[in-house]
């Protein structure tokens, strides 16, 4: 077994963050608001970026115990096809989304990368910005993927706890810890302009993972320093298999996280998905949270209607169920009531393609900062 790298371990980097973590801190969660709010007005002002999720396939070779589409589960399994990817990116473009994630499981025969390759070329035709959340690839595969217009990618490692790790990845590649680890260093050295990290809050203990996850952000920001970089804080929500997340994380803990690190990492997106309540997504616009996703689908396409007549057995089911379901204009109507700009479209074609490698070490004591868009109005 490879041991882990030093960067991980090493515990002198977080120790700012890891006192406002800690349960007996004594910085208020309303003074860590207040901080965290005024930084994120002074460095991204009041604009909240949007995207939106196109789950491309739910085929998957691996048997995360959390997921639901892990390759235990019984729900329908396929994948799009040109056309339906097409008809999909339209009907995302009626709504005014402009920044799309596609998705997949893990690799597997039905969806491997030629098959993304395809899907990433199709999509970057019809939309300025195009970020892929899938399986780990090489950096030769990274590369063809920015070639084709691929401009980030999302890869979680789900838990920084190798032991919890090693029980909840019961088979398949994702199996493989290192491996995971080093993917999004990979996907930087192949060209791609910008990494998304996060953890999956509730499968081990959400402080220890939330320390690694700083100290992953500052091992890629030191390396790759013009990389940009993102932080994501996605909790457990129920799903097909109904996984009960062992160390479950309340309101007061996730804010408490998001606020710790808009103060750590100033310059850094974070992002909150509609896993979370509409609730609680208001709250944490402007106080931390610089970028969500808005009307997303968890079922292979979902933006075309559903085909009428299928039985609950014929009926797909989404990797996990939204929180969140409120319509692309009504979370725009909600953000300009809180006198914050939707962000739909922050980002020119004419940016996509592999960007040059680079590979430098820098201070430590100095900032990661990612590539920070500019404000346009809403659709």
């Amino acid at each position: 077994m490879n041991a882990l790298p030093q960067w991980l371990t090493d515990t002198r980097d977080t120790a700012a963050l890891a006192a406002m973590l800690a349960p007996a801190s004594p910085r208020s969660l309303e003074a860590l608001a207040a901080e965290s709010r005024a930084m994120t007005l002074r460095r991204f002002g009041r604009t909240m970026a949007l995207y939106a999720p196109l789950y491309l396939s739910n085929y998957c070779s691996s048997g995360c115990a959390y997921c639901g589409f892990a390759s235990d589960r019984k729900t329908p399994r396929h994948r799009l096809e040109p056309e339906e990817i097409r008809r999909e990116l339209a009907a995302m473009r009626k709504l005014g989304i402009s920044d799309v994630l596609l998705l997949t499981g893990e690799r597997t025969a039905a969806a491997d990368f030629d098959y993304l390759h395809r899907c990433v070329a199709i999509a970057a035709e019809e939309m300025p910005r195009v970020s892929v959340e899938a399986f780990p690839m090489s950096v030769s595969e990274y590369r063809r993927l920015a070639d084709c217009g691929c401009t980030g990618i999302t890869i979680y490692q789900e838990t920084y706890n190798r032991e919890r790790y090693e029980e909840l990845h019961r088979w398949g590649p994702k199996k493989d810890f290192i491996d995971r680890l080093e993917t999004p260093a990979r996907a930087l050295e192949g060209g791609i302009k910008s990494v998304g990290l996060g953890v999956l809050l509730g499968l081990s203990d959400p402080v220890e993972d939330a320390l690694c996850l700083y100290r992953h952000l500052r091992h890629l920001g030191r390396t790759y320093w013009r990389a940009g970089l993102s932080l994501s804080f996605p909790r457990m929500r129920p799903q097909t298999g109904g996984y009960e997340p062992p160390f479950p994380v309340d309101d007061q803990l996730l804010a408490r996280i998001i606020f710790a690190f808009r103060i750590a990492l100033p310059d850094t997106e974070l992002v909150l998905s509609t896993r979370e309540s509409a609730t609680f997504r208001d709250g944490m616009a402007g106080l931390g949270i610089t970028r969500m996703s808005v009307e997303s689908k968890t079922t292979v396409g979902g933006y075309c209607e559903n085909e009428e007549g299928e039985s609950e057995e014929q009926r797909e089911k989404g990797q996990f169920e939204i929180s969140d379901d409120r319509t692309a204009r009504e979370f725009c109507a909600a953000m300009r009531a809180m006198n914050i700009d939707p962000v739909f479209k922050n980002w020119e074609p004419s940016y996509n393609g592999a960007s040059a490698t680079i590979h430098h070490e820098r201070e430590a004591d100095r900032s990661v900062t990612p590539i920070t868009p500019e404000a346009e109005p809403c659709h």
